[in-house]
């Protein structure tokens, strides 16, 4: 039993984290791009009424003006998933968006710990290893660009 356990864990270690890292930045990207594309007019590129409608009658985010909650949410949503996407400040970029996220889950849908949780994990893990080899910052700063 133990030699099965040590050759299976011998599998998992082959398992490079440039991949792990990205389907995290793909997978979180999309979930966040999603929710700009229900915020945005892309014909006209302005932001929806029913953004602000929503923002200020559902979402109720303390502390910071209605208007300003809609206009961060809405250049967070579009820079940060591009940011992953490419691997380009990926550590940055996974900070905003649990930052984000963090606020989602604390003001606004607490019930939702579970989705939550999981996008938090990705964004993680992408901050503590980085983006891995499949990245911008691999490509600029090389072996460094893991740890931008």
């Amino acid at each position: 039993m133990t030699r099965l356990i040590t050759s299976l864990n011998r599998l998992f270690d082959l398992i490079p984290h440039s991949v792990i890292a990205l389907l995290a930045r793909l997978i979180v990207g999309l979930v966040f791009f999603q929710s700009w594309l229900t915020k945005v007019d892309l014909v006209s590129w302005t932001i929806k009424p029913a953004t602000f409608f929503l923002f200020a009658n559902e979402y109720k985010v303390p502390l910071l003006p209605t208007d300003l909650s809609v206009y961060m949410a809405v250049v967070v949503e579009l820079v940060g998933p591009i940011m992953l996407w490419l691997g380009l400040g990926t550590r940055f970029a996974a900070v905003a968006l649990l930052g984000m996220t963090l606020v989602i889950q604390t003001f606004v849908y607490p019930q939702a710990y579970m989705t939550h949780g999981l996008w938090a994990v990705a964004l993680l893990l992408l901050m503590k290893y980085g983006p891995g080899k499949l990245s911008l910052d691999w490509l600029i700063w090389g072996r460094k660009g893991d740890g931008v």
